[in-house]
C-alpha cells in the first residue's frame, strides 16, 4: 500500500523506523499518474531510465536534504522496469532500484518455516545470488519478528544503515530484500531496530561464510552443489562395517614449522588425508569447524552454524578437503553442537531484542558450565534452523555423519544445576521434552532424507534407548559413545599391575551392558586436556612399561565390541597433554626405532588387522559375536575372549596386563587346528620384548574352561595377542 510523501513519512524512513519501506519507496500509482521515489544519500541528481529502451523518462526532485528524491512520470500509467541514473559529487552511474521488486519468499516456504517443517530453511533465509527478470543481485531474508525495522548493511551500502531497509512479511516475522547493489564476496550484517528501540548489528544466522575473528561480518557466498552419497560411503557407516575413527582438531594436528601458523584446508588435504589413509583409519571426525569467535573453545561455541571456519580457507576449500578424504575412501564425521551458543553481541543472543533463539528464562536458557545460551527447542523456527543445518552439511559438503555434542545437557533441565535453579517440564519432570522431540525429529529427518548418514551421541548418562529408532521410542541415534567403558578401562590402566587383580571387573563390567546400545569406544580429546595428561602419561611403570601398557590397552580396545575412536597424537603416544595452540609433537617420530614409532606402527597394524578380520567388527552389536574364554583370572590379570562373525569365523584375543611372562598359559577354544598369531603388541617391530609363539600354535584335545580344545601359550608381558585359525 502506497504511503503519501510527507515530511513525517520521509523522516521515519531515514531514521530507520519504517517496517514497510516499499510503501514509500519505488514506483507508485497515484492520482496524478506514476511516481518514482528513491532514497539516495549523497546523491546530487537522479533521473529515471526506462530499461526497455534506455531513454530518460523523468528527473526526480530532491524532497529532503538527506537524499530523498521523488518525481512523476509524464504520460505513463502502467508500471515498467526502470533504473536510476545517479549523479554523485564526484561520480555518475546507473543503479537498479531495489524497491521496484515484489515479494520474494513464496507462501509455501513461509508456511513451512512457520510450522517447523522446512527441512532446508537455508534455501530461503540468508543471502542468495538471484536474478529477477534480467537483473542480477542478492536476496536477503532474516527472521526477526519482534524488530521494529531491519536494514541490510555492508560493503555495498558503505555500512550505512539508512540505505537499504527491508520489507517485513508480517505473517512470518521474516524481513526480505532483493539488492542489485550487492555481489558475491561482499561483507554484510543486519542492522536491527529491536523490540526495545535499540539498534543492534547482527551477523546473518544463515551466512554461508563469515569473517575470521576478530572480525564478525557475514560474507555473501553461494551454496556448493549438492553431492549425492554413493552406496560405498553408506555401507562404510553401517553397523556391520569396520569403523575406526581418527578424531582431529584441524588447528593443531600440524602447523607450519617456521611460524606455527595453521595449515590450510588444501594443505590438510595434502598431508592429513594421506596420513589417515596410511594409518588405516576408516573415518575422520573433525572437532567443530563451524565459525566460532574463540580459538580456545575448539569450535564448541559456534556462532556461524552454516559457515565453515575461515581459519583454514574458503568454504569451497573445505569442500575440496572433504572430497580428498572421499577419494581416499575415508568417511568424514562432523562434531556438531546443537546444545548451546555463546552470548557474543553480534550473534543470536536477543536477536531482535527478545529471546528469539534461546529460552527466555535463564533457568532454562543458560548453561552454567559453559556460560552459554540454550536453544529454545520448542520454537518451530529454531527447529528449522538446527535440523536444516545437518541437511546443509550433508548435501552441500558431503559430510557422512554427525557427532552430537553434550547430548545429556540437552536431555535434562537440571543438568549441572542445583535445586531451585531449574524449571521442571509440564509434567513436573526433569527431562527436556522439547529437546527430546527435536532430537527424534532431526534423526528421523536425516534418516529419511539422507539414508546412510549416521548420527552419534555423546551422552554421558544412562538415558534409555539412545540408539533405538524414534518410532520404537528411542532417540534415533545410530551410535552412542561408551563413556562408562572409557572411564573404567582408563582407571584400570592407571593402576599399578600389582593391584589390578583387585579391580579386574573394571575391564569386564562393560560387557554387562555392551548390547544395550550401539557403542563407539571413545578415547577422545576430552580425556587429554585440562590437567588430565596424555594417554601415554596415564599409563604406569617405567617408560618401557608405559609404552607396553598402551599397546596392550589399544589391542584390547580394538578387539572389544564397539566401533573405535582415537584422538590425534594418541596413535604415536605423545607425552605432552594436547594444546590447541600448537602442533602435535611430530619430532618424537624422528628417532629411528623409537617407542613412539612402535606405537604408531602398532595402531596402523591394529587398523589393518581389524579391517581384514570380519569377526572383529561384523557382529559388534550382536551377543553371538562375543564370548569370554577367560574372564576370572584376577591373579594374573589375564583376559581372553573370542570374537565371531556371521559365518562363525573366530578371532581369539588374549591380554596380559602384568609385566610377567606367562609360559604354558592355557586358554580353552571352540575349534581345533593351527592358530596363527596375527598380531602381537610385544613384537620387536613395535619396540616390545618379542615374546610370542613363533607365529603359530596347535590346539590340544584337552578341554578347558568348558571348551573342547585348548591352546598352551606364551603370554608376553603387558601385551595383547590376536589369533585365528590358519587357512
Amino acid at each position: 500500500m502506497s504511503v503519501a510523501v510527507t515530511k513525517k513519512a520521509i523522516e521515519k524512513l531515514i531514521n530507520g523506523y519504517e517496517s514497510d519501506p516499499f510503501a514509500l519507496l519505488g514506483m507508485h500509482e497515484t492520482s496524478a499518474g506514476l511516481e518514482v521515489r528513491a532514497f539516495l544519500p549523497d546523491a546530487v541528481a537522479v533521473s529515471v531510465i526506462d530499461r526497455k529502451n534506455g531513454r530518460k523518462v523523468a528527473t526526480l526532485e530532491r524532497k529532503h536534504s538527506s537524499g530523498f528524491f521523488c518525481g512523476a512520470i509524464p504520460r505513463r500509467k502502467r508500471r515498467f522496469s526502470y533504473c536510476l541514473d545517479v549523479t554523485w559529487e564526484n561520480a555518475q552511474g546507473v543503479v537498479d532500484d531495489p524497491y521496484q521488486f515484489g515479494i520474494l519468499l513464496q507462501e509455501m516456504d513461509i508456511w513451512f518455516l512457520a510450522q517447523g517443517h522446512h527441512s532446508r530453511p537455508y534455501q530461503c533465509l540468508g543471502a542468495h545470488p538471484a536474478k529477477l527478470g534480467d537483473i542480477e543481485g542478492i536476496t536477503f531474508a532474516v527472521w526477526a519478528p519482534n524488530a521494529k525495522s531491519v536494514s541490510v548493511v555492508g560493503d555495498f551500502s558503505f555500512w550505512d544503515e539508512r540505505r537499504f531497509p527491508m520489507r517485513l512479511r508480517r505473517e512470518s516475522g521474516i524481513w526480505e530484500l532483493f539488492l542489485p547493489q550487492a555481489h558475491l564476496g561482499d561483507c554484510y550484517k543486519y542492522s536491527i531496530l529491536d523490540a526495545n528501540g535499540e539498534r543492534r548489528l547482527k551477523a546473518d544466522p544463515y551466512a554461508f561464510e563469515t569473517q575470521i575473528r576478530p572480525e564478525t561480518a557475514s560474507i555473501i557466498n553461494t551454496l556448493p552443489p549438492i553431492s549425492p552419497m554413493p552406496l560405498s560411503r553408506q555401507q562404510a557407516n553401517q553397523r556391520n562395517a569396520p569403523i575406526s575413527i581418527y578424531e582431529v582438531h584441524l588447528g593443531s594436528w600440524r602447523r607450519h614449522t617456521d611460524d606455527q601458523s595453521w595449515l590450510s584446508y588444501r594443505e590438510l588435504a595434502e598431508q592429513l588425508i594421506p596420513y589417515v589413509k596410511e594409518m588405516g583409519f576408516t573415518h575422520i571426525e573433525l572437532l567443530p569447524i563451524n565459525e566460532h569467535p574463540f580459538d580456545g573453545s575448539w569450535g564448541y561455541q559456534p556462532l556461524g552454524l552454516y559457515s565453515p571456519t575461515r581459519r583454514f580457507g574458503s568454504p569451497m576449500d573445505f569442500r575440496d578437503f572433504i572430497e580428498a578424504a572421499h577419494q581416499a575412501e575415508i568417511n568424514v564425521i562432523l562434531d556438531w553442537v546443537p546444545g548451546h551458543f555463546p552470548e557474543d553481541d553480534y550473534g543470536l543472543r536477543n536477536f531482535d531484542g527478545t529471546s528469539l533463539y534461546e529460552y527466555a528464562d535463564r533457568r532454562e536458557g543458560f548453561h552454567p558450565d559453559w556460560n552459554t545460551l540454550i536453544y529454545n527447542y520448542g520454537r518451530n523456527e529454531v527447529l528449522n534452523y538446527l535440523s536444516g543445518n545437518l541437511l546443509y552439511w550433508h548435501e552441500h559438503f558431503a559430510l557422512d555423519g554427525f557427532r552430537f555434542d553434550a547430548v545429556a545437557s540437552m536431555l535434562y533441565r537440571d543438568y549441572s544445576r542445583k535445586e531451585g535453579e531449574w524449571l521442571p517440564n509440564k509434567h513436573g519432570g526433569r527431562e527436556n521434552l522439547e529437546a527430546i522431540d527435536f532430537i527424534r525429529h532431526t534423526n528421523k529427518l536425516l534418516g529419511v532424507t539422507c539414508p546412510g548418514t549416521i548420527t552419534i551421541a555423546e551422552e554421558s548418562t544412562d538415558f534409555p534407548s539412545v540408539t533405538l529408532p524414534p518410532d520404537d521410542g528411542g532417540l534415533g541415534f545410530h551410535y552412542k559413545w561408551n563413556m562408562g567403558w572409557m572411564h573404567d578401562t582408563l582407571a584400570y590402566m592407571q593402576r599399578d599391575p600389582i593391584y589390578r587383580k583387585f579391580h579386574h571387573n573394571q575391564m569386564t563390567f562393560g560387557m554387562l551392558y555392551a548390547y544395550n546400545e550401539n557403542f563407539v569406544l571413545p578415547l577422545s580429546h576430552d580425556e587429554f586436556v585440562h590437567g588430565k595428561g596424555s594417554l601415554i602419561g596415564r599409563m604406569v611403570g617405567d617408560d618401557w612399561q608405559k609404552f607396553a601398557n598402551l599397546r596392550a590397552y589399544l589391542g584390547f580396545m580394538w578387539a572389544y565390541p564397539g566401533k573405535k575412536l582415537l584422538f590425534m597424537g594418541c596413535e604415536f603416544a605423545q607425552w605432552r597433554e594436547w594444546d590447541h595452540d600448537s602442533s602435535l609433537d611430530w619430532h618424537l617420530l624422528e628417532e629411528p626405532n623409537s617407542p613412539h614409532q612402535g606405537v604408531q606402527h602398532f595402531v596402523r597394524d591394529l587398523n589393518l588387522s581389524y579391517r581384514a578380520n570380519t569377526p572383529l567388527y561384523e557382529c559388534d552389536f550382536e551377543r553371538e559375536g562375543f564370548e569370554w574364554l577367560t574372564v576370572d583370572d584376577h591373579d594374573n590379570s589375564v583376559f581372553a575372549f573370542c570374537r565371531k562373525d556371521t559365518q562363525d569365523n573366530e578371532v581369539i584375543v588374549i591380554s596380559n596386563f602384568t609385566p610377567v611372562v606367562h609360559h604354558n598359559y592355557v586358554v580353552g577354544v571352540n575349534k581345533a587346528g593351527t592358530y596363527q598369531e596375527i598380531l602381537n603388541s610385544d613384537s620387536a617391530f613395535y619396540n616390545g620384548s618379542n615374546v610370542g609363539n613363533l607365529g603359530e600354535i596347535e590346539t590340544t584335545a584337552s578341554a578347558f574352561n568348558g571348551k573342547p580344545y585348548s591352546l598352551s601359550l606364551s603370554l608376553p608381558p603387558l601385551a595383547t595377542l590376536y589369533l585365528r585359525l590358519k587357512d
